[in-house]
């Protein structure tokens, strides 16, 4: 009851354990909250600083060690009645920037790894083709995290037809793989139009926009846009030769 409290106003699941377990325990250290909480002292650490930076746990030093404390449960109130005034004093700007309108496009931002990670699980929820512009940066990801990607998406049986930027790398990866990868790909001279970013045109209404070297992407959902963007694809699809293996 009061871990699954603690998350619905703003804790992660290890928040939460934290937090409760330095609340009982008083005055304590790592090893105690991570004996307490279950959780790994490597954990608590990357999680605590972040903690103390929100108020929820305060950190005192005696006698050379560093002693922690969980913020009171009136101290927590407070903070969440903070959070709720800030939320107030944001809801016009955010009002103004939402694209929760069904008429207009959604668009969702991702950064990371983790993220990024997030928009290509997206694009197997989803049957028919996927349509692709890609390029040997997707190896950014590491060669085993790319596979594992192509195995998923050829056990849910999703076809994939890419305009790749040429590259030895993409040749011997994925266009002399494109049969046992459900793939089809045109390629196109890397030299005269580079481009690093990996554009995928899926679902009804989806385009996906992925910089593997930033580490951020966009999911768009909108018909008009994934219409005009399938539409680009097919055209430069039906005017690029069909690939010739060595």
């Amino acid at each position: 009851m009061l871990l699954s409290t603690l998350k619905q106003i703003g804790l992660n699941e290890k928040q939460a354990k934290i937090y409760l377990a330095a609340l009982e325990l008083g005055e304590t250290t790592v090893k105690e909250i991570a004996k307490k909480a279950e959780i790994k002292r490597t954990t608590i650490y990357d999680l605590i600083d972040e903690m103390i930076e929100n108020g929820l746990i305060k950190q005192t030093i005696k006698e050379t060690r560093k002693k922690f404390i969980a913020a009171s449960p009136e101290e927590l109130q407070i903070i969440v009645q903070k959070r709720e005034a800030l939320l107030s004093q944001i809801m016009p700007a955010l009002s103004s920037m939402s694209n929760v309108d069904k008429v207009r496009p959604k668009i969702r931002f991702y950064e990371g790894r983790e993220g990024l990670s997030e928009i290509y699980n997206d694009t197997l929820k989803h049957s028919g083709e996927i349509l692709a512009f890609a390029s040997a940066d997707v190896l950014d990801f590491g060669k085993d995290w790319v596979q594992n990607y192509i195995n998923k998406r050829v056990q849910k049986k999703i076809y994939y037809k890419g305009i790749l930027s040429i590259s030895n790398v993409i040749e011997k990866e994925f266009v002399s793989q494109d049969q046992t990868q459900m793939r089809s790909s045109k390629v196109i001279d890397s030299q005269k139009y580079p481009f690093s970013n990996e554009i995928m045109i899926y679902g009804h209404q989806k385009i996906a926009i992925i910089s593997p070297k930033d580490s951020i992407g966009v999911i768009i959902e909108s018909t008009e846009i994934h219409r005009t963007q399938k539409s680009i694809f097919e055209l430069l699809w039906d005017n690029l030769p069909e690939v010739k293996m060595k």
